[in-house]
């Protein structure tokens, strides 16, 4: 079950755990954010899918994110890259939730599909292979 979500603030905040942290191919998308820091989260655990990790709300021993803050109009495109659908949130690959992080409750996208068989990250990060 994922953690209650909170009233979004005017600059929301984004925890980010893959293919948008900085130095990898993704990270281009959050050029204009904030970046506030790193943190480890105990709310979550990530798949390694490949290309790509997934994050699943389940306990761990602390997964490696990237805190940055973003405006609106960021976060929506984040939303379509991560086809995270705002109307049906279970329909596209991700939903988002927030979890807290150490600069405070920030939004994750959280993996829609099954996991079956993927390399499991209870502690640490994920790496582009």
């Amino acid at each position: 079950m994922s953690a209650p979500a909170i009233a979004v603030t005017r600059t929301p905040l984004v925890a980010v755990y893959g293919t948008l942290k900085r130095g990898l191919r993704n990270h281009h998308w959050l050029k204009s954010a904030e970046f506030l820091g790193e943190d480890r989260l105990t709310t979550a655990t990530l798949y390694d899918l490949g290309p790509y990790p997934a994050a699943k709300p389940e306990p761990s021993r602390g997964v490696e994110v990237e805190v940055f803050r973003v405006t609106a109009p960021l976060l929506a495109g984040l939303d379509r890259l991560e086809d995270y659908r705002l109307r049906t949130p279970w329909a596209g690959d991700y939903h988002r939730a927030i979890h807290p992080t150490a600069f405070g409750p920030a939004w994750l996208y959280l993996y829609n599909h099954p996991v079956t068989g993927c390399p499991v990250i209870r502690e640490g990060g994920w790496r582009p292979r």
